[in-house]
């Protein structure tokens, strides 16, 4: 058949009922664990076949059974509770108490993907969970927010194995009748379509948008009738793996993105981008303000990156995408006359450094010069950082790269399992997710809890994993059509009472799931002992290319076949959301063992931490912040090694003995039959630690401190015709004009020395200023401990004032330096721009002594 009408037939929702519609229709009910149990309440066996899909789920209930519930009193009263929520969270204007209400206009996030359900595709891995988990603590704080991604029909790929345990992809395509989906809207009310010039003609894209508590989700779609089924298939798969396509989706998603917000009005004040594939956000966002403020490029350039917010996620550069510059040049090509300059002015902004690769077009170079805002998404994500990118600020010491950190948070009400969740409700009180990031203190009230109450939820916990696990199982070995036997095997795997360790994450190469199999035979004593019994559940997928990653789930999965563990070390397929919240639930102990410094924040771990499931990981991302003997445990010191063969054998000697020697008999260390105290003591430390430092509300506030300066940049610099920006572009160019000419001598100290802790002297340098004045610079003296014959450790800066006026642009500048510490030091001086980061650090514009 070569044509075929669709229609679609959904129930008839009885009218005490119609408010269901609208709970379906807006993804808050993925993290209400009341709206939850309410549509799990009405057919728990459907729910969990719909694929805990409400608007699948409610096709699939009998119309009699609809009728039935509208008319059940204990229901009604669950659904009157539920409605009056999602009014007061979703429905009602925002308070935003602990927002500033100086963000007056929008804040366009964006993001490759979103991680905010399994019902909703559209994520691969920690990036998605990050930014879903934005969106749902921007919801819940009432910040004026926007989203925008891609609609991949196919998303990311479903994992399974064959019998030998390599790994299989399958890309089945998502049903956009059973998304909460609707078309968005052009200012005049039309459904939304974009066209995009690209290399081989126009690009149709149509928006669709989403509903995520109060923030609305935009996610653009090239799947029309207009585009050939090359271009139809652009926004098909998730991460694909030809370069082509992998460049029309970032340019989709920036330069698309930025003309949807503006054909719907939207004129965003701040741009959020979240990680280097959104950059082309900044080539558009030239181009909208020229044409709506009257102003040239260099005036814009001025306004775009202080009106930026910028989130690396990455700690490797090789992971950073780039593309060769034949490619880009045909979708920036049409900006050369909007810009008034050449486009290999334009391609230069994806360079890295002053003599970066002239053949590549990087997308996070693009980024960096794109915003102000820059962040790694952990204190040591943001060295490494720092360190990896220094190349771009070469005259600047590592230490002073403007690349700061925001460690990620999670939206613990979306991980919380329901036996925390009302343990939550009766001691921290009730609405605590909606609290506890205005009131900390909240938190404490954890140590109120019986131990016996907190320990009886884990308990709960576990046995909802072991239970789901041997589910999921007996459905993997299913499809292989495994023999009987091997099928009961299958549904009596794990044990209710052991040490149940978890480790789900991607199987790259640098996660080193395999680090517990380095001495087999000890890690299988271990897992088979009848005393102090251990069993591990795994998950993960690898990238379809990388075959390491597979090889290693396969060595994993053949281990676990050895006769006598086969009940103690299961691997479960395609690992998603669902199976993520039971792991990180139910288990005892998150394992993550990285090779640090390559894992950038780490968010499961907090996740399970939330949980009361103890962390033993190596001292990298998140954990470096989180831990302390009362939260967990640690692999290591944190050391750092450059043969990685060695650094294997040494840290999974010391991953069997912290378990051997510290976690297994804090574990089963309970007198006469009680509950492990020391455990349970541990247990509440880890929910207070992530609840307090590791929530998403807090994250979001952090970043809601970035956008309220970046609005007030763009408020003021645009203000007046752009006035300000005008001024800004003015002072910029007579800097890089001038700058040249400048001059700074050593500095000389009034005393040799040596001193004495106490102590002070006096440093002076002599300096040509050429036609500047010393209003438009800073003369700073530069100090630190040494860390080798020309390196400090770390830049400490002491401003340097002007004590004589020579004329002519020659000036004395001094300063005294207090000697507050003992050690051997060194000294220097330097020359920067007065005026803020993008100034002052300004490749270009800085002079050494």
């Amino acid at each position: 058949m070569s044509y075929i009408q669709t229609y679609q037939i959904y129930p008839k929702v009885p009218e005490s009922l119609s408010f269901a519609e609208k709970i379906v229709l807006n993804l808050w009910w993925t993290w209400n664990l009341d709206a939850i149990e309410l549509l799990r309440r009405i057919d728990a066996k459907i729910w969990s076949r719909s694929g805990r899909n409400p608007i699948n789920f409610f096709t699939m209930i009998p119309q009699k059974q609809l009728e039935a519930i509208s008319h059940d009193e204990s229901f009604m009263a669950h659904f009157q509770r539920v409605q009056e929520a999602f009014e007061n969270q979703v429905q009602k204007p925002a308070k935003r108490v602990e927002t500033d209400p100086r963000v007056k206009g929008t804040v366009a996030y964006f993001s490759m993907e979103y991680g905010i359900h399994e019902s909703l595709p559209l994520y691969a891995g920690g990036l998605g969970m990050l930014a879903g988990d934005h969106l749902k603590a921007a919801s819940d704080r009432g910040e004026p927010l926007v989203a925008v991604g891609l609609l991949y029909r196919k998303g990311y790929f479903h994992q399974y194995m064959d019998n030998n345990g390599w790994q299989q992809e399958d890309y089945p395509e998502t049903d956009l009748f059973q998304l909460p989906i609707d078309r968005a809207r052009d200012i005049d009310g039309n459904d939304l379509y974009i066209t995009i010039a690209g290399p081989e003609g126009y690009i149709y894209v149509q928006v669709f948008k989403i509903m995520v508590g109060r923030i609305p989700l935009y996610l653009l779609d090239t799947n029309v009738r207009e585009n050939p089924p090359e271009k139809r298939n652009i926004t098909s798969r998730l991460y694909a793996a030809d370069a082509k396509i992998r460049l029309a989706q970032e340019v989709i998603l920036g330069i698309g993105g930025m003309r949807a917000l503006e054909a719907m009005g939207i004129h965003p004040e701040v741009c959020h981008l979240n990680e280097g594939h959104c950059s082309f956000v900044g080539v558009e966002r030239l181009a909208q303000v020229i044409r709506k403020y009257g102003i040239d490029l260099d005036t814009a350039q001025e306004v775009i990156p202080r009106a930026t917010v910028f989130t690396t996620h990455t700690p490797v550069a090789a992971g950073h995408d780039e593309f060769p510059m034949d490619m880009v040049l045909p979708y920036l090509k049409p900006y050369e006359k909007e810009f008034g300059i050449n486009i290999n002015d334009i391609l230069s902004w994806g360079r890295i450094g002053i003599n970066g690769n002239q053949t590549h077009f990087s997308m996070f170079g693009l980024g960096l010069r794109m915003a102000r805002y820059l962040n790694g998404v952990s204190e040591l994500h943001g060295k490494v950082a720092r360190k990896m990118w220094n190349s771009v600020w070469p005259a600047l010491p590592e230490n002073e790269v403007p690349i700061g950190h925001i460690t990620n948070g999670v939206h613990v009400p979306s991980w919380i399992s329901i036996e925390n969740a009302m343990l939550f409700d009766r001691y921290l009180g009730p609405n605590w997710n909606l609290k506890t990031w205005r009131k900390p203190e909240m938190i404490d009230r954890i140590d109120d809890i019986y131990d016996e109450e907190l320990w009886r939820s884990h308990e709960m916990s576990r046995a909802r994993l072991i239970r789901t696990c041997r589910n999921l199982m007996v459905t993997q070995y299913g499809r292989r059509n495994a023999p009987k036997s091997i099928m009961e095997g299958a549904a009596a795997v794990l044990d209710h009472d052991a040490l149940t360790i978890g480790f789900a994450r991607r199987f790259a190469t640098y996660k080193r799931a395999y680090l517990l199999m380095r001495d087999p035979e000890r890690f299988e004593a271990m897992l088979s002992s009848r005393e102090h019994p251990v069993q591990i559940i795994m998950a993960g997928k690898a990238h379809p290319k990388d075959n390491e990653g597979k090889e290693v789930i396969r060595s994993l999965i053949q281990f676990a076949r050895r006769e006598k563990i086969r009940h103690r070390f299961i691997f479960l397929e395609d690992y998603d959301p669902y199976i993520a919240r039971h792991l990180i639930q139910g288990c005892d102990i998150w394992l993550n063992t990285p090779r640090r410094p390559f894992e950038a924040c780490g968010t499961s771990g907090i996740k399970a931490a939330a949980n009361g499931v103890l962390n033993v990981s190596v001292l990298d991302g998140w954990w470096c912040e989180g831990y302390s003997p009362e939260t967990g445990w640690k692999i290591g010191n944190g050391e750092e090694y450059h043969d990685y063969e060695y650094q294997d054998d040494v840290e999974s000697q010391a991953l069997y003995n912290v378990l051997e020697n510290e976690v297994i008999p804090c574990f089963y260390d309970r007198k006469n039959g009680d509950t492990p105290d020391k455990w349970i003591h541990k247990m509440k430390a880890s929910m207070k630690m992530a609840l307090k430092q590791f929530c998403a509300h807090g994250m979001v506030g952090k970043y809601v401190a970035s956008y309220i300066t970046a609005a007030e940049h763009f408020d003021t610099l645009l203000a007046d015709g752009a006035k300000e920006a005008q001024k800004l572009k003015t002072l910029h160019q007579r800097l890089k004009s001038e700058w040249n000419a400048i001059q700074i001598a050593h500095p000389v100290r009034n005393i040799d020395g040596p001193f004495r802790v106490g102590d002070e002297f006096k440093v002076t340098t002599s300096v040509f200023l050429g036609n500047l004045t010393p209003d438009e610079v800073e003369v700073e003296l530069c100090y630190g401990k040494m860390k080798s014959v020309e390196h400090l450790e770390t830049i400490r800066i002491e401003k340097m004032n002007v004590i004589e006026n020579h004329g002519n642009g020659h000036f004395v500048y001094g300063c005294a330096l207090p000697c507050d510490v003992s050690g051997r030091f060194g000294l220097t001086c330097r020359i920067t721009p007065k005026g803020d980061n993008l100034l002052k650090y300004a490749p270009g514009l800085i002079t050494w002594a």
